[in-house]
């Protein structure tokens, strides 16, 4: 049985907004029939991002505090509120096509698009947990929320986790994505691997009272970038049912999985 290709670009750290440009480019472009569905993995400098319910007040430190420490902040066009990019911390961008066509448009009559929005996000949301799992480590959903979480019972056994993630779920990976008026899919995931953790500080993660944590926290021998993102095409593929090759844009790694 054939699958449709992934096209997967292993870009290093990128600023946010060439990232955000670099994805503008490439839906228009899988729109148009022009590229396969891509899959961008990379990492960004010290970056908070508001989505399209993001309010100011979950920005905690002053403009002073970000300039000290370097951190950009950028206002985009996904769902959800503030959430922290940088080094250390994998991010993915699928830009692939959800649309199929609806024997209705909204109006009763005609073509339209339909797309399963939440759908998306709970296979984002099990690439994830299936790939943690694979690494070692048990997380879940929860129902009525996004991401990617770790129950209090898993944490209890960390020293280095702050002491909120024995008490109740930690969130381990956030997701906040776009499908846009061709049906593709823009913005992603950002899964905590081995990222400076303070800077979660700066704001109120998605607007919620939840710590976050870290994977290199949870696990006595934490895998390299590396090891997470072949982990993480690898799931993707089998989830989504793509075959997915790694393909230009300076991969920092090649890999090509077959169901």
């Amino acid at each position: 049985m054939s699958y449709p290709v992934c096209e997967v670009h292993c870009l290093g750290l990128i600023p946010y907004q060439q990232a955000w440009d670099l994805q503008a480019k490439i839906a228009a472009e899988v729109a148009r029939g022009e590229r396969s569905p891509t899959l961008l993995l990379l990492e960004h400098p010290h970056t908070y991002t508001f989505g399209r319910r993001g309010h100011t007040e979950n920005l905690l430190w002053d403009e002073a505090e970000r300039t000290r420490r370097g951190v950009e902040v950028h206002w985009v066009d996904r769902g959800g509120d503030v959430t922290y990019h940088g080094p250390g911390q994998l991010v993915g961008y699928p830009i692939i096509p959800l649309a199929t066509p609806s024997l209705r448009a909204e109006n009763g009559s005609g073509n339209g698009l339909r797309t399963d929005y939440l759908g998306y996000v709970r296979k984002l949301e099990k690439a994830l947990i299936n790939t943690l799992a694979e690494l070692g480590l048990a997380t879940g959903q929860i129902q009525g929320m996004t991401g990617v979480w770790v129950q209090p019972d898993v944490a209890s056994r960390c020293p280095h986790c702050p002491p909120a993630s024995k008490k109740t779920p930690s969130k381990i990976a956030a997701i906040g994505v776009k499908v846009d008026a061709k049906g593709i899919t823009r913005h992603g995931f950002a899964l905590n691997v081995n990222t400076d953790m303070e800077y979660w500080s700066g704001i109120i993660g998605c607007g919620l009272d939840a710590p976050v944590i870290n994977l290199a926290d949870l696990l006595r021998e934490p895998p390299d970038m590396e090891r997470v993102m072949k982990t993480f095409v690898q799931a993707f593929g089998e989830v989504f049912g793509y075959e997915t090759v790694i393909s230009g844009l300076s991969p920092v790694f090649s890999l090509r999985t077959d169901h």
